[in-house]
């Protein structure tokens, strides 16, 4: 189960929304095939894991260990249960039971009535957190939320808007922003509120790594960011929540919500286009909001080295420290949110 889940992550770039699984098959102790689910759309792991056995035949002596429960359903490839019943597998071993409608128990049921000896809960922790983001879209019915940002070693995540004395408002290294790229190829969506739009013109989208780009979201209640902000070229889809309008033009979104309800619609639009996981990168305003209303799953937090003398307070973090680590002179702390 282990090098199921190692290979698993393979996937970690294309297979969203979809889970990243990883499939082994073993004959008499011995590995005969593996495979991984490896671009949304095309064959999964265990299809992939089959087809890589060279003598089929001893597919009826096998067990194969799979890290997420096989599909029952008919989606965008056929269902890789009935496939293993075709195949005459004797024993299936499967870390996680799907948590999605459309599996859920399913499988295994299909697997068990066709006399197949089904082990469920083998590597269960490892696979739930694997898959830690598509179980939370699933079971909580929310993103994975992850909160993001930098602080300055005197405790200011940015400068002042009148303070012309700071020229340089980049607070961590070139090393620190590059993970911060991968960071963003790994996630479906990210989000920055109106402040952090108009005073850092970002592009939210992945330039110093490999992946597909993010969804971007733009908090603007009143519409105040300007057409020409880089948050709404062409590189990536964009949704606007905003207090005054509903609509869609081309990849722009423009999400309406209601005073106070901006974290729920966010979530339902999530639910409802299976946008697993998000990651908040500021300002510190918006971040404050993640933080106060409770449903967020991990901060990653950097300290550098500058000090800016004044400026926008970094947020306060109650959370539990999982890890503290250095990237090129910057502090890098990792912290999980025990109520999630």
């Amino acid at each position: 189960m282990k090098r199921a889940i190692q290979i698993a992550k393979n996937g970690q770039f294309s297979v969203a929304p979809n889970p990243m699984v990883g499939a082994v098959i073993v004959h008499q102790d011995k590995i005969i095939g593996e495979g991984y689910h490896q671009k949304y759309g095309e064959a999964h792991a265990e299809v992939n894991a089959i087809n890589a056995v060279k003598n089929q035949s001893l597919l009826k002596e096998s067990t194969l260990y799979v890290s997420l429960e096989p599909c029952s359903h008919q989606g965008k490839t056929p269902p890789c249960a009935n496939l293993i019943v075709e195949k005459g597998f004797k024993r299936v071993v499967i870390a996680n039971l799907d948590p999605s409608d459309k599996v859920a128990g399913k499988g295994v049921e299909l697997l068990k009535k066709s006399g197949i000896e089904v082990v469920t809960e083998i590597g269960a922790k490892e696979g739930q957190l694997l898959n830690r983001r598509f179980f939370s879209l699933h079971k909580k019915k929310r993103p994975f939320v992850i909160l993001k940002w930098a602080s300055t070693a005197d405790g200011y995540l940015g400068i002042l808007p009148s303070d012309s004395k700071v020229k340089d408002a980049w607070i961590t290294s070139a090393l620190s922003k590059q993970l911060v790229h991968l960071w963003r190829a790994q996630e479906m969506g990210i989000l920055v509120g109106k402040r952090t739009a108009l005073q850092d013109d970002p592009e939210l989208t992945v330039r110093e790594a490999n992946g597909k780009q993010p969804v971007r979201f733009l908090v603007d209640p009143l519409l105040e960011v300007p057409a020409s902000a880089k948050v709404f070229d062409e590189a990536a889809p964009t949704v606007v929540l905003n207090t005054l309008k509903e609509g869609k033009k081309g990849q722009l979104t423009f999400l309406r919500y209601p005073k106070g309800q901006m974290i729920d619609v966010l979530f339902a639009y999530c639910l409802k286009t299976a946008i697993h996981s998000i990651i908040i990168e500021g300002g510190a305003f918006t971040l404050e909001r993640f933080l106060d209303d409770g449903r967020w799953d991990e901060i990653r937090h950097f300290t550098g080295q500058k000090q800016f003398g004044q400026g926008v307070a970094s947020p306060k973090i109650n959370a539990e420290l999982i890890c503290t680590q250095r990237i090129r002179g910057d502090e890098y702390r990792f912290y999980l949110n025990p109520q999630a």
